[in-house]
């Protein structure tokens, strides 16, 4: 039998080392593809509820409409309370000044007073409110002349009780007229030290005396 050589070995120890590396690709191979396998099936299921589990059920107790709380009434008239009678009330006419400089308007209000012993009901409305300016027997002007709306308000008047019209009426210092309401040249009041009387009257009930004004 013929010698091997030396390069007979070298290449048998080389087909050796080749077959193994092939052994350890392919056993690297398969324990890659055990890891890799779990994320190959897709994500996994979401733990987290969803909206239909998570949903709050409606409340059982429904929010009380208007029919079942309603609002008393403010204008109910308590019970055995009668009209005020002119014997128990008194009306008086009020101003903001006694005199006034050439570019004031004089403020008109009536203080309202039950003299009785007992609560009275009385119309304090614009409706009847009347306010009336005169020097000695001319009629300068009245609130209703150019009144554009009214309206009625019923109110119980304590006995003993006090009320001031709640917004003082300006006077313009011009005469007042139906048929010139609308007139911005109405005749103006003389002025320089001239005097003026005011009487009031509301709920069917005139103030007793005027309340005198000076215009400058």
């Amino acid at each position: 039998m013929a010698r091997r050589t030396a390069a007979v070995y070298r290449r048998r120890r080389l087909a050796v080392l080749v077959v193994l590396i092939l052994v350890i690709v392919l056993v690297a191979a398969g324990a890659w593809a055990l890891i890799a396998r779990p994320w190959e099936q897709g994500p996994q299921p979401d733990p987290t509820p969803t909206a239909e589990q998570t949903t709050t059920p409606e409340s059982a107790s429904p929010s009380p409409t208007t029919e079942e709380s309603p609002t008393p009434s403010a204008s109910e008239t308590p019970a055995g309370v009668v009209a005020c009678e002119a014997a128990d009330i008194e009306v008086v006419a009020v101003t903001d000044a006694e005199t006034y400089a050439a570019d004031q308007l004089p403020q008109l209000s009536i203080a309202l007073t039950n003299k009785g012993a007992a609560d009275c009901t009385i119309d304090v409305g614009t409706a009847t409110q009347r306010y009336e300016v005169t020097s000695g027997n001319d009629l300068w002007w009245r609130s209703t002349d150019c009144q554009a709306e009214s309206s009625s308000m019923i109110v119980t008047l304590t006995a003993g009780q006090t009320v001031p019209s709640a917004t003082p009426l300006p006077w313009d210092r011009t005469r007042s007229s139906t048929t010139t309401c609308d007139d911005a040249n109405r005749e103006r009041a003389p002025a320089g030290g001239a005097s003026y009387h005011v009487a009031v009257s509301i709920g069917g009930f005139d103030s007793a005396s005027t309340q005198q004004i000076i215009l400058q």
